[in-house]
């Protein structure tokens, strides 16, 4: 067993639960949504995309890919949340919360993308 590997793959999988975790629930009630948990989704994001980059194959490039769409999406819609609660004088507003939560949409798309091709390579490799 490949340690690199292993932790290669707990970060991309850690990735896409936490997306997973912040994503689930009304799109517009702020309840469902933590800011801490778009926090940590973001952290895992940015660390499975630091991992990412020692592989040179083409696998690895695509998956670097998609963790660099996770990322910036991520990354806006923690942006979006902290301007809607520190710049406006509104707050968090049902229609900036749905933004925020449409970028984590995507964000796990592209992490979704990112596990499925690492179990395919992981089943080829096998065979």
């Amino acid at each position: 067993m490949n340690l690199e590997k292993v932790i290669f793959a707990f970060f991309i999988v850690l990735a896409l639960t936490l997306n997973f975790g912040f994503f689930l629930g009304e799109i517009d009630n702020t309840d469902h949504h933590h800011p801490i948990e778009l926090a940590a989704a973001l952290a895992a994001s940015l660390i499975a995309t630091v991992v990412k980059f020692g592989d040179r194959s083409q696998m690895g490039a695509v998956l670097l890919a998609t963790s660099l769409v996770a990322d910036l999406q991520l990354l806006i819609a923690a942006l979006l949340w902290a301007w809607a609660v520190y710049v406006t004088k509104t707050g968090m507003t049902a229609e900036v919360l749905s933004s925020v939560i449409s970028m984590s949409g995507g964000a796990l798309l592209a992490n979704l993308v990112s596990v499925t091709l690492l179990v395919s390579e992981t089943v080829i490799v096998r065979r």
